[in-house]
Order: structure tokens, then C-alpha cells, then sequence
């Protein structure tokens, strides 16, 4: 007899559990052994993210498998709203999703129906082959299936955020997460998070997902800002990354221990 699993929490129930704002990191490096040493940093959650990141559906999957073993909630970005991607993430056992680029409501519909069986969705049945089920080993999985899965959509552009509320009100959508780089983008002010206008933005959002009872996330790794948007209510942030972890704290040691003038500050990419 085969051994009967019972399914992970995902982001939702991490939520619901919470007494507290979940803080959290990205990870970007593609390293199943980075992921597993920022899991056991004491964070509350991860996001593997697949839209800016060396990552594919084998790499992922090795995350994945690399921080199950840690009291941390696992979340996967892909690199886009397409069904059939959401698909094979869902099976390789990722629960929480978080869809980049979600501007309308027809959108956050498509995001929702990639990510359930029918009749809800449009999820292709696969579990038999998939981790997803641990390979028919968590009971019922297909009638299951649905709670285990934290579908939440990124807010990111003007677009977006004038849709928020509609959005919001899509049946399935468990959060909202703002992105402000790209919010700040479309405001037309390219690379200045804590912009007047980015925040403003993100404000309004987080006022309407508190209207609608929805959790709201953000990212923010000016610490002031992070302070700031957790005063006002988000449910859970970001507040680093792997890669600028290593990057700063690389470049630090540069400064301690080269001589400033000996540091090439001009290298050329190749």
C-alpha cells in the first residue's frame, strides 16, 4: 500500500493562519541550493519566480522539491498568463501562483479557469502523472484540487489599477499582488518605485482589496516603503531578493577588503 499524503498549505491558508503580515523574498538564481538556504532563513514565504529568472519547469521543480522540507510557503510565478504554462506548473506541485501582468478582468477570469478542473476551469487532467497529486497518492485529489491552490494576480500597470476593483471581484482570485517597478513604468516614471505617483497607486489598490476582503501583497525593498505599506494594511510583502542579496553584499566585502581605485567601476558586459 502506497503512502496517503495529505496536501501543503498554500499561500491562502498561510494567510488565514497568519496573526501577522507575511514577510518574504524572491528567488531569482535558478539555484535549487540558494532556494533552500533562504528557506531556512526564518521568512514566511518564497517566491520562485519564472518571468525575470534563469527558471524552467525543471528547475522549478527542483526548488520546490528543495524547500518542502521548510516551515516556508512556496509561491511560483510564471512567465506569463497562458493556460497551458499554468498548467504543467500546477503539475509539478506549485499551489500558489502568482500571474504577472493581470490588466482586466477578463484576464484575471482566464488565470482562474488555467488553474481548476472542469466544470470551474479549463485545468487539463493529469494528476495520475504529476507531483501535483504526489501521483495519486493525496486522496481525492481532483475533487480536491481546488483548495489547494492560492491563485493570485499581479497588479502592475495603469491598466491594472484602474480595473482593480473589477478584478478583485473575479470568482477565484484568492489575492492581489502590486508591482510597483512596473507600475512605474507605465506611470511613465521608469525605475522610481517610491515615486509620489507609484505609491498613490498602490494605495488605491490597497484600499480596494481591503473593501473587497481580499489579501493585498506588495513589493518593497526600500525598507521605509516596506514600513510604510505594511503600516497601512498589506497582507504580505517582499523584501529582497537572492541575487541583490549576494550582489550588495559581494560588493561590500569589495570595499572592505580592495583598494577603491584598484575597483573597476566601468566593466563592460559581455
Amino acid at each position: 500500500m502506497s503512502v496517503r499524503v495529505t496536501p501543503d498549505p498554500s499561500l491562502k491558508d498561510s494567510l488565514a493562519a497568519a496573526q501577522r503580515p507575511l514577510a518574504g523574498m524572491w528567488v531569482c538564481s535558478g539555484s535549487p541550493l540558494v532556494a533552500e538556504i533562504c528557506a531556512g532563513a526564518g521568512l514566511d514565504w518564497l517566491l520562485l519566480d519564472a518571468e525575470h529568472s534563469p527558471n524552467g519547469l525543471e528547475s522549478i521543480l527542483a526548488q520546490l522539491q528543495a524547500v518542502n522540507g521548510y516551515p516556508v510557503t512556496a509561491v511560483v510565478r510564471p512567465p506569463t498568463n497562458d493556460t497551458v504554462l499554468i498548467k504543467q506548473y500546477l503539475d509539478l506541485g506549485a499551489q500558489s501562483l502568482l500571474i504577472p501582468m493581470v490588466n482586466t478582468a477578463e484576464d484575471a477570469t482566464a488565470a482562474v479557469a488555467a488553474a481548476h478542473y472542469p466544470p470551474q476551469g479549463v485545468r487539463g487532467v493529469g494528476s495520475a502523472l504529476a507531483r501535483s497529486a504526489r501521483w495519486n497518492r493525496i486522496p481525492d485529489y481532483l475533487s480536491r484540487a481546488a483548495e489547494t491552490i492560492t491563485m493570485i494576480v499581479q497588479i502592475e500597470s495603469t491598466q491594472a489599477v484602474e480595473n482593480v476593483e473589477a478584478i478583485l471581484a473575479v470568482d477565484g482570485i484568492d489575492a492581489i499582488f502590486l508591482g510597483p517597478s512596473d507600475l512605474a513604468a507605465s506611470l511613465g516614471v521608469l525605475g522610481q518605485q517610491e515615486h509620489p505617483k507609484v505609491v498613490a497607486a498602490v494605495e488605491l489598490c490597497i484600499k480596494a482589496a481591503k473593501a473587497a476582503g481580499k489579501p493585498v501583497g506588495v513589493n518593497a525593498f526600500a525598507e521605509a516603503t516596506a514600513r510604510h505599506y505594511l503600516g497601512i494594511g498589506v497582507d504580505f510583502i517582499l523584501v529582497g531578493a537572492d541575487v541583490a542579496l549576494l550582489a550588495r553584499g559581494s560588493e561590500t566585502l569589495a570595499t572592505k577588503f580592495v583598494p577603491a581605485e584598484e575597483i573597476n567601476g566601468d566593466l563592460t558586459i559581455r
